[in-house]
């Protein structure tokens, strides 16, 4: 149970963009959905199904993460039997795997989330992963490079739609010190 919530999917809300939003608004989302994450993550609890239409914007501007029906706690010693429930454009490859084939973890959240991300700024949902492991062709942000946004943004969005889970931001503390320029960039394989 929750509070009823007035507003517009992130979804509807890029739909009726003439003009993509800039670094500054989509830190914003960003920052606002990494906060609940960490909550989340925190508990050991993993929300796998975060996309544009799963996230509020609120009649106040704030965005609120919904639809926690494929959220899974990770119990005792971690052993992970998770369902496969995802949205094909935003769910990285290990929810496409069967039981314990591909562990997930917080970077299967912040992988989901930087494919939100990077709808938001372009309005194209990205390439599927399981598509993008037989060949590649997801357009990098820091080569399309759009409008008000810094390279650093850009390819730490590019960073969190890595392939390979261990070349994803590992946690959402991780991804803050790259965002805020704390730590570089780790290179990726």
């Amino acid at each position: 149970v929750m509070p009823y919530y007035k507003g517009r999917t992130l979804r509807k809300v890029r739909a009726g963009m003439v003009i993509a939003p800039g670094e500054r608004a989509c830190r914003a989302v960003l920052e606002a959905l990494l906060s609940a994450l960490e909550v989340l993550h925190k508990e050991g609890v993993f929300h796998r199904d975060i996309a544009p239409d799963n996230i509020l914007i609120g009649d106040d501007g704030l965005p609120v993460l919904l639809d926690f029906c494929a959220a899974r706690r990770v119990l005792g010693d971690r052993t992970q039997a998770l369902t496969s429930i995802m949205k094909p454009h935003f769910a990285p490859l290990e929810q496409y795997a069967d039981g314990n084939a591909m562990r997930q973890g917080p970077w299967t959240d912040l992988y989901a989330l930087g494919g939100t991300i990077y709808y938001l700024i372009t309005g194209q949902e990205p390439v599927p992963a399981a598509s993008r492991a037989l060949h590649d062709d997801q357009p990098r942000l820091v080569e399309v490079r759009p409008r008000d946004c810094s390279q650093g943004f850009l390819a730490a969005i590019d960073w969190m739609l890595a392939l390979k889970p261990p070349e994803l931001p590992q946690s959402v503390h991780m991804l803050r010190d790259v965002l805020e320029g704390r730590i570089t960039l780790p290179g990726r394989v």
